[in-house]
């Protein structure tokens, strides 16, 4: 398929008038004619999965399915019938994964949901090798404010794997298959990007190349805006496409190779965007061409086709929920956030790895921009109060005096053990300090955010300075502003 330019239509004219007027009666078809069930869930389920995970995922559900039926259905069908592949009767509480993944968490379709968008590394399958997260992306809606958000996160992020000790963020899905953990791989990537970011996450999904390649030839395309000349390699060969700067529509593989595609300026960092852009540009294509009816039309035979390309802990019931509620929230109430260079520290492993090391506080900022519509919703709006929170990190912290006042170290670790931090060491700094600084050796966010808002810092100096071997997880050097001024009796 050919890359199509985007031109504009002259809104004046008789085929526009035509066109709009085909629509409108499609419309009034489409809200006439009675759907059945099953038809109706399939088709949401195939749109959502695909607007809000197509571009970021690879994995075979090869048993994903396996065990349904085919059994006649009820009501009036759509389309014709006789040409139309049988689709199953699908409960609606049916769960679109193999046995053994995660557990879902009930949602009642009103409050905030967070879903994981995993992709699997393209290469470890070919090797037979159990896969690591090629990209993750973390889908968030609030039906009460209407607002939606996707943070993309590095895949070289230097993270804690509850169990695991440090490792890239990628290596938790490749843990949780390896050692067949109870919920398998997505359940320890959803609990590892839960306590880095410090919100809850109910869902994950994932859909494969394959499916994700045909429903983007099933809508004709998707039109994205290139912002500089890139060349981008399909995937299953070695064609090579380069795209200059403009509005060209991809057909699904073209699509694929330009979300996909790594070796930029920017690295992982642009790819990350362009996914993001990809997916809003399917969501966009559905919606801006009114394509529901058509889909609709054509769901039986996309269920065959793309059924064992899906993979996640929701049922079709809250697929549903959250297919209508995505496809009503405007454009400009999607939030976009990648975490970047400026949120990041570039090192090393101790295996010699390049990694990057996050900036807590930095990071927090990205978080709550993506993830509040009024109020923030880690940790304050999870279900323990930051102070609970810092306590369950049982971060290790050490006060060290570099303000030049005799006895402030000791004075300041017996008040904060009053508060219940983890004090394990008191000693003088190896210089003067200023400002009170704080250097943190493993990520206890919570326990940071709690020091700061106590100590009353307005605007902290954190330094994030990796070390696994530490004594302690986060130093405390109080300056001579500390001692100058500070909330303690």
């Amino acid at each position: 398929m050919d890359l199509a330019p985007c031109g504009g239509m002259i809104r004046t004219s008789v085929r526009y008038r035509k066109i709009k007027m085909a629509q409108r009666q499609q419309r009034m078809a489409y809200k006439r004619t009675p759907l059945d069930r099953v038809t109706l869930i399939v088709l949401i389920a195939f749109i959502v999965l695909a607007v809000i995970t197509a571009v970021v995922t690879f994995n075979v559900a090869r048993d994903l399915f396996k065990s349904w039926t085919a059994t006649p259905l009820e009501g009036i069908a759509v389309g014709s019938s006789s040409n139309n592949p049988a689709v199953p009767t699908l409960p609606p509480n049916t769960i679109l994964q193999p046995a053994g993944g995660p557990q879902p968490q009930p949602w009642d379709g009103k409050n905030r949901v967070n879903v994981l968008l995993m992709g699997l590394d393209y290469r470890d399958w070919e090797a037979g090798e159990v896969p690591r997260t090629d990209t993750m992306m973390l889908f968030t809606l609030d039906p009460i404010s209407n607002t939606a958000g996707i943070l993309s996160i590095p895949r070289d992020m230097w993270v804690n794997i509850p169990g695991y000790d440090y490792h890239k963020i990628n290596q938790a899905y490749y843990f949780g298959e390896l050692d067949k953990l109870p919920g398998g791989g997505p359940a320890l990537a959803m609990e590892t990007v839960k306590q880095f970011l410090g919100v809850d996450i109910q869902y994950y999904a994932q859909i494969d190349f394959n499916a994700f390649v045909r429903f983007i030839d099933e809508i004709k395309g998707v039109k994205i805006r290139v912002e500089e000349p890139i060349t981008v390699v399909v995937m299953g060969t070695n064609r090579k496409i380069t795209l200059e700067p403009g509005v060209v529509t991809l057909p699904g593989d073209i699509a694929l190779a330009y979300a996909r595609q790594r070796y930029t300026e920017g690295g992982d960092f642009d790819r990350a965007r362009r996914q993001q852009q990809v997916v809003l540009a399917i969501r966009d294509r559905i919606l801006s061409f009114d394509m529901l009816p058509t889909l609709i039309t054509r769901a039986p035979v996309l269920y065959n086709e793309l059924a064992s390309g899906v993979r996640t802990n929701m049922s079709l019931e809250q697929v549903i929920r959250l297919a209508w509620l995505a496809q009503q929230i405007p454009e400009q109430n999607i939030k976009r956030a990648v975490i970047g260079t400026d949120a990041v520290e570039f090192g090393t492993s101790p295996d010699g790895l390049d990694i990057l090391i996050p900036i807590p506080d930095r990071i927090r900022l990205i978080r709550d921009e993506i993830f509040t519509s009024g109020g923030p919703v880690g940790p304050v709006a999870l279900a323990e109060d930051p102070a609970s929170l810092m306590q369950a990190e049982a971060a290790r912290v050490s006060v060290q005096n570099g303000s030049g006042t005799d006895g402030l170290a000791g004075q300041t670790a017996t008040w904060l053990r009053d508060q219940g931090f983890n004090v394990v060491d008191e000693s003088n700094a190896d210089q003067f300090y200023n400002v009170t600084t704080f250097f943190v050796y493993n990520g206890k966010p919570y326990t940071l955010r709690y020091l700061t808002t106590l100590m009353d810092i307005q605007n902290p100096r954190v330094y994030n300075r990796y070390d696994p071997n530490a004594p302690y997880d986060i130093a405390v050097v109080v300056g001579s502003d500390w001692a100058a001024s500070n909330p303690m009796p």
